[in-house]
């Protein structure tokens, strides 16, 4: 970014307290780069710069910072109170609740109480919705028009709120009682004659969420009508509020780095990794670490099954690594694709015999391509280096088969556990893919020393 580039400069200007020509620098720049270059300037140095911006502007660039640059700005502000509330005042109801709900209670409190009455009673209202729920994310800077008004009426109403409004490609058509009874594209009303009946442009016909829809299912509503805003409405069908895009573009990276996270086999994290603490990595990893190692002490309680078997053929442990990595790897693949087909709705919890058809198949048929390729393996070293001895075709049939097992049950046991998990109401991202490695891991031992019993009994064993 240019204003990024140009930090040295700036923090030049404001060393020599010129700030006249700071801010007629700063004029050039977008809302995001200012914001940006706010982010790298030290916490005195970036609150001075920010003093400098009119008070309109200073509200359009701290939206764009982060939760934790916010945080930093306002404790630099601390003191100067009149300047604070106006800030506030003057933030978008959605982004003023997600600064406010991050906040402690008895913070937020006292911010709330620097809101005018009106700005109150709306942010009180939007941090009433619950955790998580798209009336958290709604705005009430919209556009609403009357259906009997005509569209001269609906132009004023434009021209008189529009500035203030998040966007105003869409108008709200609502009654007396503000129930929302359709939305109209600005387009349209531009091209309709004035004279024309709001009335007369409805059909009647609108995509709108409830206040107490999951923000995830809002993504899903986004992506699916392929929607740049829409209305949000309470139980009874009245406008409560908007929710455009770039605030499911937010909720839609937080979960999918939540996704991520668990994927990898530990809690989300709630902030970005570089601004978590040492005991806050630790603690978000170690309970899953804890939980993994402890399921991975069964597989040392199937080698002790096994005793007998492993020595009268030490050979057998050559390949235990190959077996269980196999297992676990193909697991993970099938965890990995089956969670996020069920994050973005490509599948649902009524396709599991569906997908129960598919990874048979494919458990299968990979199992086969990986026993193969064992068996090549023992047959080339065993004629290469007289390895394995007289018994290796028997061996060699046994890891093969055995892989074909371990590789199947991966399979199935990956794609599965995501649908058992959300069946249970948990998040399918749970069934991390160490955590399915982890279960394989100990089937696989049992499969693979249970193959070999059966083919190995009469010559090694």
């Amino acid at each position: 970014m240019l204003a990024y580039l140009l930090r040295p400069e700036i923090e030049e200007l404001i060393e020599r307290g010129d700030l006249q020509e700071l801010q007629q620098t700063l004029e050039v720049f977008e809302p995001a780069e200012i914001g940006a270059l706010l982010e790298a300037l030290p916490a005195e140095t970036a609150a001075v710069l920010f003093r400098t911006l009119p008070r309109r502007r200073a509200a359009e660039v701290f939206e764009y910072l982060p939760h934790d640059g916010q945080t930093r700005l306002v404790e630099q502000m601390a003191a100067e109170k009149e300047r604070l509330a106006a800030l506030l005042n003057d933030l978008s109801p959605d982004d003023r609740t997600a600064f406010l709900e991050e906040l402690p209670p008895g913070v937020a409190q006292n911010f709330l109480s620097m809101l005018d009455s009106k700005e109150r009673e709306v942010a009180v209202k939007l941090l009433g919705h619950p955790e998580d729920s798209v009336g958290r994310l709604a705005t009430t800077d919209y556009i609403a028009v009357r259906p009997d008004w005509t569209v001269e009426q609906a132009l004023r109403q434009v021209r008189r709120y529009g500035r203030d409004s998040e966007t105003i490609n869409t108008l709200y058509v609502v009654d007396q009682n503000w129930k929302l009874l359709d939305e109209i594209r600005l387009r349209d009303i531009l091209l309709a004659d004035p004279e024309t009946s709001i009335s007369e442009l409805m059909d009647n016909r609108f995509v709108a969420l409830k206040t107490t829809d999951d923000q995830e299912h809002a993504v899903r509503i986004f992506q699916d009508y392929n929607r740049t805003v829409l209305p949000v409405v309470d139980s009874e069908g009245t406008l409560a509020g908007i929710v455009t895009v770039d605030d499911v573009f937010d909720v839609a990276e937080t979960e999918a780095t939540e996704d991520i996270h668990k994927l990898g086999g530990m809690d989300a994290l709630d902030e970005p990794y570089i601004d978590a603490s040492i005991p806050t990595l630790v603690k978000k990893r170690a309970r899953w670490l804890v939980v993994l190692f402890l399921g991975e002490m069964l597989t040392t309680s199937a080698m002790g099954y096994f005793e007998s078997e492993i020595q009268r053929a030490v050979v057998l442990t050559l390949f235990i690594p190959l077996i269980i990595s196999s297992g676990g790897n193909s697991g993970s693949q099938a965890a990995s694709l089956i969670i996020r087909s069920l994050a973005i709705g490509e599948i649902r919890l009524r396709d599991w015999r569906r997908v129960l058809r598919r990874e048979l198949v494919s458990g299968l048929m990979l199992g086969a391509i990986l026993g193969a390729v064992g068996f090549v393996r023992v047959a080339l070293w065993a004629v290469a280096f007289g390895a394995f001895g007289a018994h290796w075709p028997l061996i060699g049939l046994s890891v093969s088969l055995a892989l074909v097992g371990v590789v199947m049950f991966g399979t199935l046991a990956g794609s599965l556990l995501p649908f058992l998990m959300q069946r249970l109401g948990a998040d399918p991202a749970a069934s991390s893919a160490p955590f399915v490695a982890t279960l394989v891991d100990v089937s696989g031992l049992v499969i693979y020393f249970s193959v070999a019993a059966l083919l190995l009994s009469g010559t090694l064993l």
